[in-house]
């Protein structure tokens, strides 16, 4: 049986981004009667709160989604461990002192959009109590391999990690594992054979390939959908449009939305549904197709009058 996951990071409100995303997620894996599981990533301690975890839960319950099996990531570190022991056992990790302002001032961008690390710690060697007695970030030493690399719907995922982006962070100063090494350990882990994901995430495919194969984990089919955008002031007369994050929260919509509207609303954005009608997650599953879903990011505005908040296709 195939197997999916939907897995937000718990650090902070559901947000329309957040629903499509889950929304795409569920129909991916309904419509082809996989196990669908819901990962809560909740490994950064400075950002994410438990009451947010509950929080996502129930608001993508409201929402009409369902799921096979709800795990919280903290709850694998043991695995992660022991995920950082084998890349200890073959040379791979590495303790890096440089700070983001230092890899920011060597002014190489990566191809995700933020700043090449360019190795400097990477003939380093662990401390003589091996990874858990380094107080410094850990790195992992990628080997120079290009990855050929394309995902369902063919968007080219191919790179050159090592070189494109750098050695990548593993475990964080303070303890805390890092979302590309956990994600690849816990999706091995549970038998994950689909990733459905927004596009931001692509540009990490190539260097969670790698890890995979240092780990000897199977490689999963990816998928890359459309990211909602929102209006943002700009420099110029027309406005910067970013990933739609913060405008509006799950709270703030339930007051003005039912649930069957607001599936309306992201399923129209998605391509899948004609206006604005209410519906429900299950009404959409008959006609379900990656066909029918749009490739091109789509603009929301949101509107606020008379004390209530909507939102605005463009």
């Amino acid at each position: 049986m195939e197997v999916c996951r939907f897995a937000p990071s718990t650090t902070g409100p559901a947000h329309p981004g957040t629903l499509l995303a889950a929304l795409l997620c569920w129909l991916d894996a309904r419509s082809r009667g996989a196990r669908l599981l819901l990962r809560l990533e909740d490994l950064d301690p400075e950002r994410c709160r438990p009451e947010w975890g509950s929080a996502m839960q129930r608001d993508l319950a409201w929402l009409g989604l369902d799921w096979d099996e709800v795990t919280e990531q903290h709850a694998f570190g043991a695995r992660h461990d022991a995920a950082l022991d084998r890349l200890a056992e073959a040379g791979r990790l590495y303790p890096c002192s440089c700070s983001r302002a230092r890899i920011r001032e060597a002014g190489e961008r990566a191809r995700d959009g933020g700043w090449r690390y360019p190795g400097w710690c990477r003939e380093r060697g662990l401390p003589p109590g091996g990874w858990r007695a380094c107080r410094e970030p850990l790195r992992v030493r990628l080997p120079e391999d290009r990855v050929e690399l394309r995902d369902e719907s063919g968007r080219d995922l191919s790179q050159h990690p090592a070189a494109e982006l750098g050695d990548p962070v593993v475990r964080r100063r303070d303890g805390a594992m890092a979302y590309l090494l956990a994600t690849v350990v816990d999706d091995g882990a549970s038998g994950v054979t689909r990733v459905v994901r927004g596009h931001d995430l692509a540009a990490s495919s190539a260097t969670q390939v790698l890890l995979q194969r240092l780990l000897g984990l199977p490689q999963p089919v990816y998928r890359h959908h459309l990211l909602l955008l929102e209006e943002r002031p700009g420099d110029g007369p027309n406005p910067k449009l970013a990933k739609f994050h913060g405008a509006i929260g799950i709270d703030e919509l339930r007051c003005d939305y039912a649930a069957e509207a607001l599936c309306g609303v992201l399923a129209q954005a998605a391509g899948l549904w004609s206006g604005s009608a209410p519906t429900i997650p299950g009404a959409l599953l008959a006609d379900f197709s990656w066909d029918r879903v749009t490739a091109e990011d789509r603009p929301l505005r949101v509107v606020r009058e008379a004390g209530t908040a909507r939102l605005a296709l463009l």
